[in-house]
């Protein structure tokens, strides 16, 4: 439309609630996430464990079926443990996803100068890491804490409401155990894709973060004589967490106050470096 004749109007239609804006980058960061077929096939394979699973809470309630088989009852036992290995398994699938996933929800931003277009909207930058991260957030949630949900309800169907109220603090665990490790894994690549700004290079240094992260650790105990290097072992401080959570024996080298706080920290530190790279303007000194 040509300026000169102003003929244009402002905008009359309906706005976006301001709470609810946040809600427009993940509307359309979800949108492109499943354009690879790889990633879609990956997500899909995350719910394998989980159907192996359900598989061995249906044959753990049905004895005749086991007997026939040869195999004994108490080989399959829904506990706490039972648990904790899905828990394990699903969040290594769930950091699998996030490598590929979660660094080209914004390196593309920034790497393409898109930010300022962004921000000269109405967009904080909370709400810009808010709308990306639950991007992340729901994804994993659906291979984690929420099918984890699934089975202790199937459990709970099949073992009575006595089984269920005794062991209701696994669904708490659950679910914070995986809000947990959602929040480390997307703080963590969006925080690794914003400063380098090539997806690629950002997911290969989530995987080297994580296995790596081991060995320079217990090379530092071994050197230093000391356990302080477990401090750069996320995995094991969220096994130690995750232990404790679901009354596993816990075995660790470290405490559970020391691997929450190693957490957090880890949490205020990569929130910290995702909000100096947001930003409309880049100043260079």
């Amino acid at each position: 439309m040509a300026v000169y004749r102003r003929t244009y109007t402002a905008y009359t239609g309906s706005l976006t609630p301001a709470w609810s804006r946040f809600l427009v980058f993940f509307r359309y960061s979800r949108r492109s996430l499943f354009r690879s077929k790889f990633q879609t096939g990956l997500f899909v394979a995350c719910f394998f464990f989980p159907t192996v699973c359900l598989l061995s809470i249906y044959l753990a309630h049905n004895l005749s079926f086991l007997e026939k088989l040869g195999a004994a009852s108490q080989l399959i036992a829904i506990d706490n443990k039972f648990f904790f290995y899905f828990m394990n398994v699903q969040g290594v699938l769930a950091f699998l996803v996030t490598a590929f996933a979660g660094p080209g929800l914004i390196s593309p931003d920034l790497a393409n100068g898109a930010l300022p277009l962004y921000f000269c909207r109405p967009f904080s930058r909370a709400e810009y890491v808010l709308g990306k991260s639950s991007v992340l957030a729901i994804l994993l949630s659906q291979i984690t804490w929420i099918p984890g949900l699934i089975l202790f309800a199937v459990q709970g169907s099949l073992a009575g409401a006595g089984w269920t109220w005794s062991h209701l603090w696994i669904a708490g665990s659950l679910i914070l155990s995986s809000l947990i490790w959602i929040a480390i894994l997307s703080l963590l690549a969006m925080a690794l894709s914003a400063w380098v700004k090539w997806r690629i290079v950002a997911g290969a240094l989530l995987l080297a973060f994580l296995f790596f992260g081991a060995g320079f650790a217990q090379a530092i105990n071994a050197v230093m004589r000391t356990n302080a290097g477990h401090f750069f072992n996320v995995a094991y401080l969220m096994g130690t967490v995750w232990k404790s959570l679901f009354q596993v024996d816990n075995g660790t080298e470290f405490s559970v106050a020391q691997a929450w706080i190693a957490l957090l920290i880890y949490c205020a530190v990569c929130l910290g470096l995702l909000m100096r790279k947001v930003r409309a303007y880049e100043v260079v000194r």
